[in-house]
C-alpha cells in the first residue's frame, strides 16, 4: 500500500497472527489487522455502556458539530478511502469515489438531524394533567456491516445512532476491515471518543456476532446482510429482546413495459445491474421485458454489456472489477451454467474472464442471458454478480405476479410512461422501494429498506433517526388549571 494510506491506518496494521486483507484483483494479501476475541469485544460493550451517559448527555448541537467534523475529514480524505475501498472489495476506483461521498452523505445529514429529535405535546384527557411524549437514546448498538459498501453501510448507521446519543460497536465484514478501521481513524480526529465509536475486527464473525446478540448492555442490533444470517441474528438477540434493524437480501425485479422510454430503461439497466460487478443488495436481478420491445431491448442491452471494460478497479476506466472471492465466482458459474443448460441463452459473456498477467480468478465476464424462464434457480436465487437474466412477459397482470413471486422485497424498478400504469404498478409491488423510471434510488434522504424477508426498520432519511430512539410517554399529573 501506498504511504498515504499506511498513515490512514497508522496504529491499525499488525505482523504475525491476525485477520489477513486480500485484494479480491489480485487474490494477494494486502495487510493484517487485529484478530478481536470475544473477551475483548466484551470489554468494548462495558466501556460503550460507561461512555453512554457523557455522549447521550450533551446537546444535540455539541454531538452535531462533531458529526459535521468527521463528514469534512471524510471529503477530505477521499482518494484515500476510494483507494482502500477498491483494494479491498474490487470495485473499480470511480465507484469508489462515489462510495465516500455518499458515506459521509450520511453523517452530514443527521449531523442536522441530531437537533430534529422532537418529541409531541399530546392534548389532554382530563383537566389538571399534561400528556408528554419525549424521544430518548436507546443505549449502546451494536452493528454488523457488509463487504460490498465497507463504508457507506457503517456511515448509514453509525450516524443516526451517534445523532441520536448512542455509542455503536461496528463488527465489519472480514473481507473489508481497512477502510472501516480508517473511518474510526477519523472518528478519533472529529472528537468522537473510543468508547463511543468503535470498530472491532475479527476472524471469527459468528463468536463475536453472538456478543453482539446477546450482551444485555447491547439494546440494538443493525445487520446489513443475507437474510439467512439476519434470521440467526435475530433469534440471538431475541433473549434480551433487543431492539432490531435488518437490511437483508434482495432479488430485485427490472420491469420494462411497451410504452417505456427505451434508452433511459438502457441506462437504468446498465447502471442498476452492473455497478459493483453486480454485487448490491438493490441491484437488478431479474430484467421483465415486454414482448412488443423485448427484441429491441435484449439486442441493444447486449452491446452496452459487450462494451463494459473488466480489470482491476485500481485502474481509471474500469467497469467491471473482479467478484469478492472464490465462492461468489462459483456460486455464479454454477447459476449461469444451470439456466443455459435448462434453454436460456448466453448472449454475451457467460464464462469466467481469463484476463491473466498480475490478476487473479475472481473476474467474471458481464453477461447477458435471453429466454430466462421463471423455473429456474436462477429467477429465485440473489446473483451478486454481473448476469443479467430476460425474462419475457405479456401483460402488466403477468409481470406483477412475476416480480412479486419470491420471498424477498427489498428494491424494484419499472419504467413506463402511462400515468394509470405507474401509479398502478408502484402500489402492486411488494417492495420497500420501488424506482419509476430511475435505476439508482439509494440517497441519505429517502427511507432504506425492504419488507417481507428482506428486513425490518429504514436507514436514512428522518425515519432513520428513530430506529435509535425510544418513546417515553408521561403524564404530568396534580396540575392547577
Amino acid at each position: 500500500m501506498s504511504a498515504d494510506l499506511t498513515n490512514l491506518l497508522d496504529g491499525y496494521l499488525v505482523s504475525g497472527e491476525g485477520l489477513v486483507v486480500d485484494n479480491p484483483a489480485t487474490s494477494k494479501p494486502l495487510a493484517t489487522v487485529r484478530d478481536y476475541s470475544t473477551g475483548e469485544v466484551t470489554e468494548c460493550v462495558e466501556a460503550a455502556a460507561a461512555a453512554f451517559p457523557a455522549w447521550s448527555q450533551k446537546t444535540a448541537k455539541e454531538r452535531s458539530v462533531i458529526l459535521r467534523h468527521w463528514f469534512e475529514l471524510m471529503l477530505a480524505h477521499q482518494e484515500e478511502l476510494a483507494q482502500l475501498i477498491t483494494a479491498e472489495c474490487g470495485k473499480p476506483i470511480a465507484e469508489s469515489r462515489g462510495e465516500v461521498a455518499y458515506g459521509a452523505s450520511f453523517l452530514e445529514w443527521f449531523a442536522e438531524e441530531a437537533k430534529r429529535a422532537y418529541g409531541d405535546v399530546v392534548p389532554t384527557h382530563k383537566a389538571n394533567a399534561r400528556i408528554i411524549v419525549l424521544k430518548q437514546p436507546i443505549g449502546v448498538v451494536s452493528a454488523i456491516t457488509p463487504w460490498n459498501f465497507p463504508v457507506a453501510m457503517i456511515t448509514r448507521k453509525a450516524a443516526p445512532a451517534l445523532a441520536a446519543g448512542c455509542p455503536m460497536i461496528v463488527k465489519p465484514a472480514e473481507a473489508t476491515p481497512l477502510s472501516a478501521l480508517a473511518l474510526e481513524k477519523l472518528a478519533r480526529e472529529a472528537g468522537i471518543p473510543e468508547g463511543v465509536f468503535k470498530i472491532v475486527t475479527t476472524r471469527n464473525p459468528a463468536e463475536i456476532g453472538k456478543v453482539l446478540t446477546t450482551h444485555p448492555d447491547i439494546k440494538k442490533i443493525s445487520f446489513t446482510g443475507s437474510t439467512a444470517v439476519g434470521k440467526i441474528l435475530m433469534r440471538q438477540a431475541a433473549d434480551t429482546v433487543k431492539k432490531a434493524s435488518m437490511e437483508l437480501g434482495g432479488n430485485a425485479p427490472f420491469i420494462v413495459f411497451d410504452d417505456a422510454d427505451l434508452d433511459a430503461a438502457l441506462d437504468g439497466a446498465m447502471a442498476s445491474k452492473y455497478r459493483n460487478a453486480g454485487q448490491t443488495c438493490v441491484c437488478a436481478n431479474r430484467f421483465y421485458v415486454q414482448s412488443g420491445i423485448h427484441d429491441a431491448f435484449v439486442e441493444q442491452f447486449s452491446a452496452r454489456v459487450a462494451a463494459l471494460s473488466v480489470g482491476d478497479g485500481a485502474v481509471e476506466g474500469i467497469q467491471v472489477g473482479p467478484l469478492i472471492n472464490a465462492a461468489a465466482i462459483d456460486k455464479v458459474e454454477q447459476l449461469v451454467d444451470g439456466a443455459t443448460t435448462a434453454g436460456a441463452e448466453a448472449i454475451v459473456g457467460g464464462n469466467r474472464s481469463d484476463l491473466g498477467g498480475d490478476l487473479g480468478d475472481n473476474f467474471y465476464q458481464p453477461t447477458v442471458l435471453a429466454g430466462a424462464q421463471a423455473d429456474m434457480a436462477i429467477a429465485h436465487a440473489e446473483i451478486f454478480g454481473p448476469v443479467a437474466p430476460v425474462f419475457k412477459f405479456e401483460t402488466e397482470e403477468d409481470v406483477i405476479k412475476l416480480a412479486n413471486d419470491t420471498p424477498y422485497g427489498l428494491a424494484a424498478y419499472f419504467y413506463a410512461r402511462d400515468l394509470g400504469r405507474v401509479w398502478r404498478v408502484s402500489e402492486a409491488l411488494e417492495y420497500g422501494m420501488v424506482g419509476v423510471n430511475e435505476g439508482i434510488l439509494s440517497t441519505e434522504v429517502a427511507p432504506f429498506g425492504g419488507v417481507k424477508e428482506s428486513g425490518i426498520g429504514r436507514e436514512g432519511s428522518r425515519y432513520g433517526l428513530e430506529e435509535y430512539l425510544e418513546i417515553k410517554y408521561c403524564l404530568m399529573g396534580g396540575l392547577s388549571t
